[in-house]
């Protein structure tokens, strides 16, 4: 019907605007200069006149210059008679006038339109969730639990998340076994996590599985440049919600609305502030809100206001974490069923190689690998393409097209060989699972290590392995060339953070100890530390020797393996690209030599 209305709405614009251009360009009204009647006897006596028109009671007539002149006979006038008496030609013309309702009919058509098309858009506007200028009304998405397709089914990887889920839908469907039991179910659930972990995804299934009606809207949605409207739109929403009831509110990013309140009260946030005090009040005031849940997305849990977090309000707070590898294997499963898959993917293998994914990136992978099976003219995704698009996604696309230098080709194959051999040479570093010098992304090559395991927790010797790594190509670029280069940049500054880390925050440092000392991020409102110009000379001096450390081991594997990274490095000159197994061969025959 909305379709129907504007289409509508458009014709009647459209004749309207129509009706005005035709008014516009409508020949104007004939000109004449009024003449007495008297006037006119007398010209018809002096014979100056020889030819007019009458209609009605209007004689019309022109001069020899084209002027045109008009007056008015009074009634029983005998005008006809002296115009004849004086052998004046005279036309005479009957006047049509259309009838008064036609008339009134025609001076009414703007005002009637105008009026039609508003009451029309008055309409579509009430039945698609608001009236034209109601600022205070909600801007929830009613969703229709009948057209509602994702279910838990769809969700895969985030068991634990799902599992506590499960008792909202279950009270959803049978409210009494709860009520009787004396239970209350949970005012608001809380879903925090990384982005792109499957919270937003999580509410449309518990949408789907209960059956019942869900109002969707953003944190942002509240909040208006106007006080009050944020509040009125809090009330709007609960209040229709009530009505549906059963329901589920969902509010996606509700740190937008949500934030700590400020003790002094700044004008500045007068509004969103407001609308915080209402949501607090509509989802645990003095009003009872059964059967109405509220679920909202955050990634940001920890600035949120307290009083949103306590019991009564958002009773349960649910983590929905990055998968492991088993749930990024059911995530890529799941995700897989939608396009065409060849017989020889090995979905353990390709779980293993994503660590750290979540479900969204997981999800573009697969998309990447369509694309690129479309590309080819495949007719299945196959673990070739697969690979290929794993690669694009970690490591960005390949940039074929840029010319490099033989010299800055050589330089960045030692590069990427140094970080390759120290990573394979230390006991209990990732493994190197890939090696390139095709540029991808910023990267003018890659060296690509993938756990074995899922690390939880990391220790100082793995830490330390990592320091050491980091530090192998730039290392390389010294033993071989006697000279650094820029592009270490971004591992010098992926090492200093990590010894820094290692020294401030995990207390890895024997002359630091186990103390945690805060750097000031004012990008997440944290404050920091003051330090002593003592301490803050300690804390440098311990970094820096963490990393000359990690120079030196590093430094050390290189030269006694030189004939291996020099082997690496032709082979990277050679394929561009070479494997975990390429890799072990090289090693292990520069070792019999």
């Amino acid at each position: 019907m909305n379709y129907f209305y504007k289409n509508l709405s458009i014709w009647l614009i459209i004749a309207l605007v129509a009706l005005l251009v035709f008014n516009m360009l409508k020949k104007p009204a004939e000109t004449y200069h009024n003449v007495a009647f008297t006037e006119f006897l007398q010209k018809v006596d002096n014979e100056k006149l020889t030819k007019v028109s009458i209609k009605d009671d209007v004689v019309t007539w022109k001069n020899a210059d084209g002027i045109k002149f008009r007056t008015v006979i009074p009634p029983n006038s005998k005008a006809l008679d002296h115009l004849l008496s004086h052998n004046v030609t005279v036309n005479v013309e009957k006047e049509v006038k259309p009838h008064w309702f036609l008339t009134t009919f025609l001076s009414w058509i703007p005002f009637i339109l105008i009026g039609i098309l508003w009451f029309f858009y008055m309409r579509g506007s009430s039945q698609s969730g608001g009236k034209a200028m109601a600022f205070g009304k909600s801007r929830a998405q009613l969703i229709d639990p009948q057209k509602s397709k994702v279910t838990f089914d769809d969700v895969a990887g985030i068991d634990e998340a799902k599992e506590e889920l499960a008792e909202i839908v279950d009270f959803l469907k049978n409210p009494k076994k709860f009520t009787e039991a004396g239970a209350r179910i949970p005012t608001g659930v809380l879903l925090y996590g990384e982005p792109g972990t499957g919270k937003t995804l999580l509410a449309k299934a518990i949408a789907g599985e209960a059956g019942v009606p869900f109002y969707s809207i953003s944190g942002s949605n509240f909040v208006e440049m106007y006080v009050g409207v944020g509040a009125s739109r809090v009330r709007d929403l609960f209040k229709e919600g009530k009505k549906k009831a059963p329901c589920i509110i969902f509010i996606d990013e509700i740190d937008a609305v949500g934030r700590h309140r400020s003790a002094g009260g700044a004008a500045g946030n007068d509004e969103r502030e407001q609308t915080l005090n209402q949501l607090l009040v509509e989802m645990d005031g003095f009003e009872v809100n059964d059967h109405v849940i509220v679920i909202a997305a955050t990634n940001r849990q920890d600035i949120l206001d307290p009083a949103l977090l306590r019991p009564g309000r958002f009773d349960r707070q649910v983590l929905v974490p990055l998968p492991d590898v088993g749930g990024r294997e059911k995530i890529l499963k799941v995700h897989a069923s939608k396009v065409k898959i060849g017989n020889d993917i090995d979905w353990k293998t390709i779980a293993q190689g994503t660590p750290g994914f979540s479900g969204a990136q997981l999800a573009n992978m697969i998309n990447e690998a369509a694309l690129l099976m479309a590309r080819k003219n495949a007719p299945v995704i196959n673990m070739a393409i697969l690979e290929e698009a794993k690669d694009k996604v970690m490591m960005g696309a390949e940039r074929r097209s840029m010319i490099i230098t033989e010299k800055e080709k050589k330089i960045t194959a030692y590069h990427e060989s140094g970080h390759a051999l120290v990573a394979w040479m230390l006991p209990g570093a990732d493994p190197v699972h890939k090696v390139t010098i095709i540029p991808r992304g910023r990267a003018l090559g890659l060296t690509m290590q993938l756990p074995e395991i899922e690390r939880n927790s990391h220790d100082r010797t793995y830490l330390f392995n990592n320091l050491c790594t980091l530090l192998g190509g730039r290392i390389a670029e010294e033993i071989v060339f006697n000279e650094t280069t820029t592009g270490a940049g971004n591992d010098i500054e992926r090492v200093s953070d990590l010894a820094r880390r290692m020294v401030c925050e995990w207390g890895m440092s024997e002359e630091i100890g186990p103390i945690t000392y805060v750097q000031p991020d004012p990008l997440n409102g944290r404050a920091g530390q003051i330090l002593s110009e003592e301490t803050a000379q300690l804390i440098n001096k311990e970094v820096k020797r963490l990393i000359n450390d990690a120079y030196d081991r590093a430094k050390s594997i290189l030269t006694e393996n030189r004939a291996a990274l020099d082997a690496i490095t032709q082979a990277l000159l050679e394929k561009e690209t070479i494997s975990r197994e390429d890799i072990e061969r090289i090693v292990n025959n520069s070792a019999r030599k």
